[in-house]
C-alpha cells in the first residue's frame, strides 16, 4: 500500500460482501486465523484454497471452511456463532479450554472482529453497549484482543442514526486498549495508531467529507 489514499467517491460503499473479499485479500498466505461471530465470518467465502489460511473458531476446531448449505448442513458441526460450516482436509477438533489456549498463548497470527466503537488510537469496544438495558456478549473478544498477533476490525463506519463509529475515545466499555491495528469499513480502510488514523482508502466519499462527519483528525 503506498501512502497515497485511495478515494473512490464515485462509487458507493462497499456492501458486506465486497468488504469481506476486501479484508480476505489482506490476510497473509498460511496465516491461522480467527474470524469473529457475525460479519467477519463472510471473509471464510472469499479466502483462496491455494493460500493455506487456516481458520481457527473458539468452540474447538481448526481447520474450519465455508459455511455449510443444503446437504452440506450438519447440526452438530458449526461456528462460535451457531452457524453451520464445513471442515476441510486435515481439521481437528479439541476441547474450548485448548482453544482459548490458542488464542491467550499467541498462536493466531490474526483475528477479524466486529465492534461497536473502534478510538483513534486503536481502542476496541465490542462486548457492551454500555446501555443498561443491553445484552452483554463477551465471548472470546477480550482474549483475541490481547492474544492475537494482529487484530483487525470489520465494521459500518456510521450507526444506523448516523454517528461515527470511528471516534476520538470509545464511550463503550473498552475490549482491548491500543490493540486495532487496521478498520475495514463500508465508507474506507483505516489505520490507528499513537499519531491518530490513517486513512488508506476511501469509498463513496472523500477524506475531506470523513473528516466533517467523523469529528477526527485523518492523516493521509
Amino acid at each position: 500500500m503506498t501512502s497515497s489514499v485511495l478515494e473512490r467517491a464515485d462509487r458507493a460503499p462497499l456492501t458486506t460482501d465486497e468488504l469481506a473479499a476486501r479484508i480476505a485479500r489482506d490476510i497473509p498466505a498460511g496465516s491461522y486465523v480467527n474470524l469473529g461471530i457475525g460479519r467477519p465470518t463472510r471473509i471464510a467465502e472469499h479466502l483462496s484454497p491455494d493460500a493455506g489460511i487456516v481458520l481457527h473458531t473458539e468452540n474447538g476446531m481448526l481447520g474450519m471452511g465455508p459455511a455449510a448449505t443444503g446437504e452440506d448442513v450438519d447440526t452438530d458441526l458449526t461456528n462460535a456463532g451457531k452457524v453451520p460450516v464445513t471442515e476441510l482436509p486435515g481439521a481437528a477438533y479439541f476441547h474450548h479450554a485448548d482453544s482459548f489456549a490458542m488464542m491467550r498463548g499467541g498462536h493466531l497470527d490474526v483475528c477479524v472482529l466486529g465492534a461497536f466503537q473502534v478510538s483513534v488510537h486503536g481502542d476496541l469496544a465490542n462486548w457492551h453497549t454500555g446501555d443498561p438495558d443491553a445484552i452483554p456478549a463477551v465471548g472470546g473478544a477480550m482474549d483475541l484482543a490481547v492474544g492475537a498477533k494482529e487484530v483487525l476490525v470489520m465494521m459500518k463506519l456510521f450507526t444506523r442514526d448516523g454517528a461515527p463509529k470511528l471516534v476520538p475515545a470509545c464511550t463503550c466499555p473498552l475490549t482491548g486498549q491500543a490493540c486495532v491495528r487496521r478498520v475495514y469499513t463500508d465508507h474506507g480502510v483505516f489505520e490507528p495508531g499513537p499519531d491518530g488514523v490513517k486513512v488508506l482508502e476511501t469509498y463513496g466519499v472523500t477524506v475531506a467529507e470523513l473528516r466533517d462527519r467523523l469529528g477526527v483528525d485523518l492523516r493521509r
